[in-house]
């Protein structure tokens, strides 16, 4: 894809998710009255017994302040992230003056396995190392015979912080010794994906998913972090993982130059629909209806939702997003847990809602409590 019908792409999801934040389409009568019946496919992707989140670090970066003031000075939300200059593939050069060439050329060398000489050598060249955090969670599902499968879901920004996080919660020891299944990366951007060698130096071998639309500097860094294992590229639509567990690629434009997403559907048996997202870039909205249109689940119910949810990840607020807010109350959830990319502002608005906001501690740099903070651990059902 090149930069014009990147942006031409990313201009349309805007409108659309313009018209979708103004309530046409997520719970005005209209949708009834005007709209035809939707078709459902009723896609039948098994039944598991439970799904267990342990949130590892939902900080993606610690200072909004200092995260925008980066983006305007390198220019805006739809310059290419590799050229930011942002940790690990700082060159020295200054903000927006980056590129991948010339920021792995300094650390190449010295991953997966000696991340503290990495991580200094990109902290000498890069701008605001000390800001970079990261997204990660471990997914723990049981099957109905009782066997659990366990995901790590994203790896974070920070070799440093992450590093530390997976030691705090056992990822480190999970890793070396094969209790994880695989590795999920939900999408190409920084804070979900540049702590890749901290997944590597503990398990080189372990089985990867990505989007199928990487960009080439993407697809190159799993290679440079030292992963030798198995790599499936997901393609569009739906893609089983287990009894009860299937990913969804979205083909969506999005901010800092990345396409496409891919969020998890799981199918609790007795419950309902559970629904898990790094960012949520498709849109609540999407994410939710093509759920109900691809999917069928146990009694019809959209049950529970983890992750961010990219309505106002910035604490921008505009008044359009309280539509959103109203809208997803149509899905009747019976428990949230909300992280970073939802939004101090969208998880305080979820609250004031009355959603069933499953609450966290607050622990290890997490800001507010209305998230499920890092160390925290929500389970489906409750």
């Amino acid at each position: 894809m090149n930069r014009r019908e990147f942006i031409k792409g990313a201009a349309l999801g805007v409108g659309a998710g313009v018209l979708g934040a103004m309530g046409i389409y997520s719970y005005s009568p209209w949708r009834k009255e005007m709209l035809p019946q939707v078709q459902r496919k009723m896609a039948d992707i098994g039944q598991c017994k439970s799904v267990k989140i342990r949130n590892i670090s939902e900080t993606s970066w610690f200072a909004n302040g200092i995260f925008m003031n980066n983006v305007t000075k390198a220019g805006g939300l739809l310059v290419d992230q590799y050229t930011f200059n942002w940790p690990p593939f700082g060159n020295g050069k200054g903000i927006g003056k980056g590129s991948y060439e010339d920021g792995i050329a300094k650390i190449k060398h010295l991953l997966p396995n000696k991340l503290e000489e990495a991580w200094a050598i990109a902290k000498e060249n890069s701008v605001n190392p000390d800001n970079a955090g990261g997204f990660s969670c471990l997914v723990e599902i049981e099957d109905l015979e009782g066997k659990k499968t366990r995901y790590l879901f994203d790896t974070g920004w920070n070799y440093e912080w992450m590093d530390t996080c997976y030691k705090r919660e056992g990822i480190d020891r999970m890793l070396a010794n094969n209790e994880i299944e695989a590795f999920i990366q939900t999408h190409e951007h920084m804070d979900h994906f540049w702590g890749f060698p901290v997944v590597t130096k503990y398990n080189p071998n372990i089985h990867v998913y990505t989007p199928s639309t990487f960009y080439p500097p993407g697809k190159q860094y799993i290679k440079d972090c030292g992963h030798v294992g198995k790599w499936t590229e997901v393609k569009k639509g739906l893609h089983q993982l287990q009894p009860g567990a299937a990913l969804f690629m979205f083909e969506v434009p999005i901010i800092f130059k990345v396409f496409g997403e891919m969020s998890l559907y799981c199918n609790v048996k007795d419950v309902g629909l559970v629904s898990i997202t790094g960012c949520c870039h498709q849109g609540i909205i999407l994410f939710a209806d093509t759920a109900y249109k691809e999917l069928r689940y146990e009694n019809d119910q959209f049950y529970g939702l983890y992750g961010g949810l990219h309505i106002s990840p910035f604490d921008d607020w505009d008044p359009k997003y309280d539509d959103l807010v109203i809208g997803l109350e149509k899905w009747k959830l019976q428990r949230v847990g909300c992280n970073h990319c939802t939004g101090l502002i969208t998880a305080q608005k979820f609250v004031d809602a009355g959603y069933p906001v499953v609450k966290g501690t607050a622990r290890f740099r997490s800001k507010t409590t209305n998230y499920l903070g890092n160390g925290d651990v929500i389970t489906f059902p409750g």
